[in-house]
């Protein structure tokens, strides 16, 4: 069964197009929650950016769901949460928490 993305191909904008693919939860894409947590890890080939993309309300037997994610481009992330644009320059190891404004993410790795 096809999955039933909560933005239709008419609504994608070029907003952060070149960065390649990622990983993203359908809570995000396909439920229509914000991105929650983003962190990027090693890529695993030329097309992947590393980039990985949570709501945060994902449970363990969720994540454990290779089904309940997609690979898709970094753009069509941007495009269910922009606030996601301005961090997409950060190495391989950042990872970033929403903030409790709903808005803006802060740094995971700083104290």
């Amino acid at each position: 069964m096809q999955k039933q993305f909560k933005l239709d191909k008419t609504q994608i904008q070029e907003l952060a197009t070149g960065h390649g693919l990622c990983v993203v939860s359908d809570m995000i894409t396909v439920e229509g929650y914000p991105v929650g947590f983003m962190y990027r890890e090693e890529p695993e080939d030329d097309a992947d950016s590393g980039w990985r993309f949570l709501s945060g309300f994902e449970s363990d037997t969720y994540i454990d769901n290779s089904k309940n994610f997609a690979v898709i481009d970094v753009n069509i992330v941007a495009n269910y949460d922009a606030a996601i644009i301005p961090l997409l320059g950060s190495p391989v190891g950042a990872e970033f928490d929403k903030a409790e404004d709903g808005v803006t993410f802060l740094d995971a790795n700083e104290d």
